[in-house]
Protein backbone atom coordinates (compact mmCIF):
# COMPACT_ATOMS: atom_id res chain seq x y z
CA UNK A 1 0.00 0.00 0.00
CA UNK A 2 1.47 3.55 -0.81
CA UNK A 3 1.51 6.96 0.93
CA UNK A 4 1.54 8.68 -2.64
CA UNK A 5 -1.31 10.69 -3.31
CA UNK A 6 -2.44 11.21 -6.88
CA UNK A 7 -1.64 14.82 -8.15
CA UNK A 8 -4.34 16.79 -9.64
CA UNK A 9 -3.43 18.18 -12.52
CA UNK A 10 -4.93 20.75 -14.22
CA UNK A 11 -5.32 21.76 -18.38
CA UNK A 12 -3.03 25.49 -19.57
CA UNK A 13 -5.14 27.68 -20.68
CA UNK A 14 -4.76 30.40 -23.60
CA UNK A 15 -5.34 34.44 -23.20
CA UNK A 16 -6.00 36.58 -26.15
CA UNK A 17 -5.55 40.03 -25.31
CA UNK A 18 -7.25 41.00 -28.41
CA UNK A 19 -10.53 39.23 -26.90
CA UNK A 20 -10.39 41.83 -23.76
CA UNK A 21 -11.18 45.75 -23.53
CA UNK A 22 -8.76 48.29 -22.10
CA UNK A 23 -9.92 49.92 -19.11
CA UNK A 24 -9.48 53.33 -18.10
CA UNK A 25 -6.76 53.62 -15.19
CA UNK A 26 -6.54 57.23 -13.57
CA UNK A 27 -8.22 58.62 -16.33
CA UNK A 28 -4.58 58.96 -18.29
CA UNK A 29 -3.68 55.05 -18.01
CA UNK A 30 -5.96 52.16 -19.15
CA UNK A 31 -5.28 48.19 -18.45
CA UNK A 32 -6.43 45.12 -19.55
CA UNK A 33 -7.19 41.93 -16.99
CA UNK A 34 -5.98 39.11 -18.71
CA UNK A 35 -6.20 37.16 -15.61
CA UNK A 36 -6.95 37.17 -11.66
CA UNK A 37 -5.92 34.52 -9.13
CA UNK A 38 -8.39 35.00 -5.66
CA UNK A 39 -6.60 32.29 -4.44
CA UNK A 40 -3.31 34.15 -4.27
CA UNK A 41 -4.49 37.26 -4.69
CA UNK A 42 -2.40 37.31 -8.10
CA UNK A 43 -3.14 39.73 -11.58
CA UNK A 44 -1.84 39.60 -14.80
CA UNK A 45 -2.66 42.84 -16.88
CA UNK A 46 -1.69 44.80 -19.43
CA UNK A 47 -0.36 48.63 -19.25
CA UNK A 48 -1.25 51.36 -21.75
CA UNK A 49 0.41 54.43 -20.66
CA UNK A 50 0.65 57.62 -22.69
CA UNK A 51 4.02 59.31 -23.39
CA UNK A 52 4.99 61.97 -20.61
CA UNK A 53 2.74 60.66 -17.92
CA UNK A 54 3.30 60.87 -14.26
CA UNK A 55 1.33 57.94 -12.39
CA UNK A 56 0.57 57.75 -8.75
CA UNK A 57 3.52 56.61 -6.50
CA UNK A 58 2.75 53.49 -5.25
CA UNK A 59 3.80 50.33 -2.49
CA UNK A 60 3.70 46.38 -2.96
CA UNK A 61 3.58 44.48 -0.14
CA UNK A 62 4.15 41.83 -2.87
CA UNK A 63 6.30 40.97 -5.38
CA UNK A 64 5.80 42.47 -8.88
CA UNK A 65 6.91 41.55 -12.43
CA UNK A 66 7.29 43.96 -15.43
CA UNK A 67 7.82 42.94 -19.02
CA UNK A 68 8.40 46.33 -21.10
CA UNK A 69 6.83 45.78 -24.64
CA UNK A 70 6.98 49.26 -25.93
CA UNK A 71 8.34 52.35 -25.09
CA UNK A 72 10.36 53.61 -22.44
CA UNK A 73 9.45 54.21 -18.48
CA UNK A 74 11.33 54.96 -15.15
CA UNK A 75 10.89 54.87 -11.57
CA UNK A 76 11.70 58.34 -10.46
CA UNK A 77 12.94 57.32 -7.48
CA UNK A 78 15.62 55.15 -9.43
CA UNK A 79 18.59 55.83 -12.21
CA UNK A 80 17.30 52.99 -14.63
CA UNK A 81 15.41 53.13 -17.41
CA UNK A 82 13.20 50.30 -18.43
CA UNK A 83 13.04 49.81 -22.36
CA UNK A 84 11.06 47.30 -24.83
CA UNK A 85 12.35 44.08 -23.83
CA UNK A 86 13.39 44.80 -20.46
CA UNK A 87 12.28 43.31 -17.26
CA UNK A 88 11.72 44.87 -14.07
CA UNK A 89 11.75 42.53 -10.52
CA UNK A 90 10.23 44.81 -8.15
CA UNK A 91 10.32 42.75 -4.34
CA UNK A 92 8.02 42.85 -1.65
CA UNK A 93 8.14 45.87 0.34
CA UNK A 94 8.86 48.25 -2.93
CA UNK A 95 7.38 51.72 -3.27
CA UNK A 96 7.67 53.90 -6.37
CA UNK A 97 6.47 56.48 -8.72
CA UNK A 98 6.42 55.57 -12.50
CA UNK A 99 6.72 57.70 -15.56
CA UNK A 100 6.31 57.44 -18.91
CA UNK A 101 9.73 58.63 -21.29
CA UNK A 102 10.19 59.95 -24.86
CA UNK A 103 7.12 60.03 -27.15
CA UNK A 104 5.80 56.61 -27.47
CA UNK A 105 3.30 55.23 -25.36
CA UNK A 106 4.37 52.50 -23.06
CA UNK A 107 2.89 48.97 -23.05
CA UNK A 108 3.71 46.63 -20.29
CA UNK A 109 2.87 43.51 -19.04
CA UNK A 110 2.51 43.37 -15.24
CA UNK A 111 2.29 40.51 -13.02
CA UNK A 112 1.33 41.27 -9.63
CA UNK A 113 1.15 39.73 -5.97
CA UNK A 114 -0.88 40.64 -3.46
CA UNK A 115 -2.15 44.50 -3.57
CA UNK A 116 -1.29 48.05 -5.03
CA UNK A 117 -0.66 50.14 -2.23
CA UNK A 118 -1.22 53.96 -3.75
CA UNK A 119 0.38 56.57 -1.04
CA UNK A 120 0.24 60.11 -0.56
CA UNK A 121 3.52 62.10 0.18
CA UNK A 122 3.36 61.51 3.92
CA UNK A 123 3.03 56.91 2.86
CA UNK A 124 -0.39 56.66 3.99
CA UNK A 125 -2.41 54.49 1.77
CA UNK A 126 -5.48 56.52 0.06
CA UNK A 127 -6.29 54.15 -2.31
CA UNK A 128 -5.73 50.41 -2.82
CA UNK A 129 -5.96 48.01 -6.01
CA UNK A 130 -6.33 44.04 -5.73
CA UNK A 131 -7.66 41.68 -7.65
CA UNK A 132 -11.44 42.07 -6.68
CA UNK A 133 -11.35 46.17 -7.33
CA UNK A 134 -9.86 45.49 -10.84
CA UNK A 135 -12.02 42.90 -11.67
CA UNK A 136 -14.61 44.93 -10.17
CA UNK A 137 -13.47 47.78 -13.05
CA UNK A 138 -13.45 45.14 -15.37
CA UNK A 139 -16.62 44.27 -15.03
CA UNK A 140 -17.78 48.15 -14.75
CA UNK A 141 -16.31 48.54 -17.72
CA UNK A 142 -17.85 45.74 -19.61
CA UNK A 143 -21.26 46.65 -18.79
CA UNK A 144 -20.98 50.26 -19.57
CA UNK A 145 -20.12 49.47 -22.71
CA UNK A 146 -22.61 46.16 -23.52
CA UNK A 147 -19.65 44.16 -23.72
CA UNK A 148 -19.85 40.49 -21.82
CA UNK A 149 -17.28 39.80 -19.55
CA UNK A 150 -14.78 37.17 -20.18
CA UNK A 151 -14.12 35.15 -16.99
CA UNK A 152 -10.51 36.05 -16.24
CA UNK A 153 -10.44 33.93 -12.86
CA UNK A 154 -11.04 30.41 -14.21
CA UNK A 155 -7.83 28.22 -14.95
Amino acid sequence: MSNVKAVEVYDAGNICPDDLPWVSYFGVAHFKLLKVNPVTGQTITLLKVPAGIQLPTHFHPGTVIVYTISGSWRYMENDWVSNAGDVVYEPAGSQHTPESLGDEEVITLNIVEATLDYVNENGEIIARDNWKSLLEKYHDHCEAEGITPIDVTQF
